[in-house]
């Protein structure tokens, strides 16, 4: 796939490396470094490097390679279950556990889980590295998570998905203590252009985002919330409450580097969901119980 871009006043003298960054949102600055060594990328039909600064008068074209599809196997992973019918199935999710493959996470995945638990009864959708996902959490997020067996259930999941009707109920311990009983982030949120791997909260061409929260608890330095998501964007509750001055406890990348507690990510948990099931129509609410980390943790706070 190639991409062409002509060169506007405002992007006169910037990198090309940043320039393509801004344009190729869903690519890490780092990997289209190494396109630019590797002549996929060309000004003029000439090979540059990374730090060619750009001119007005600069046309500049992307030879986006396709990817490479992994090879994904059934593994026995033990699963957590909280439902399951020949439509859909519900799980547990445990902390560290990635969703699905991606570099550097080809297997122990949930999806590798999914695929020995399911067979080829899931949906296609989305590809053959996410079959049956049609939402994912992070990988240190614990709690409910629901696959697909099928495109009918993929296709009504997702509807209710863009329609923010599906109930998602989080808990998470954040520094500091909140004053207010609850409240409403709304910030959109879009890829942070200084960092690529995060996200950044009330950034004007983000997607919107709407996070409600409330108080279930305070200590001396940190307080336990439950926050509900009205939309369902990348890090959204991590971003959002860092973005109000309380970050998650664990969260290193949105909060302090310093981790005293040493916790293996952010205290997050996926604590109920609740949908209109795809065939009978009515609506399901599935609660996943604190993991015991987080458990300990309170007691100690």
């Amino acid at each position: 796939m190639k991409e062409q871009y002509e060169i506007q006043d405002e992007d006169r003298g910037k990198r090309l490396d940043v320039f393509l960054t801004e344009h190729l949102s869903n690519m890490t600055r780092s990997h289209l470094q190494r396109l630019i060594e590797g002549g996929d990328v060309q000004v003029n039909d000439t090979r540059v490097k990374a730090g060619y600064k750009l001119r007005k008068t600069d046309a500049v074209e992307v030879s986006i390679p396709e990817p490479k599809e992994l090879e994904i196997l059934p593994e026995r992973i033990p699963l957590e279950i909280l439902y399951e019918d020949s439509d859909l199935i519900v799980i547990n999710k445990p902390k560290g556990m990635v969703v699905h493959p991606a570099a550097g996470h080809s297997s122990g995945t949930l999806v590798n889980a999914l695929l020995f638990h399911c067979g080829s009864s899931l949906s296609g959708i989305n590809g053959v590295l996410r079959p049956g996902i049609v939402h994912r959490i992070d990988r240190d997020t614990t709690g409910v998570m629901i696959a697909c067996k099928n495109d009918m259930a993929h296709h009504a999941i997702a509807a209710q998905l863009k329609a923010h009707s599906i109930t998602r109920r989080y808990r998470a311990i954040v520094h500091g203590v909140i004053s207010e009983e609850e409240g409403s982030i709304d910030a959109p949120i879009a890829r942070d252009p200084a960092e690529r791997k995060r996200m950044k909260a009330g950034m004007e061409k983000g997607k919107p985002a709407v996070t409600h929260y409330r108080v279930l608890q305070r200590f001396v330095n940190a307080s336990y919330v439950e926050c509900r998501l009205e939309t369902g964007r990348t890090h959204q509750i991590r971003v959002h409450m860092a973005s109000i001055g309380h970050p998650l406890l664990g969260d290193t990348v949105y909060g302090s580097k310093k981790n005293p507690m040493r916790l293996e990510g952010q205290t997050l948990h996926a604590m109920v969901l609740g949908f209109v099931h795809p065939r009978s129509g009515q609506y399901m609410e599935f609660t996943a119980p604190l993991p015991d980390y987080f458990e300990r943790l309170l007691k100690i706070l």
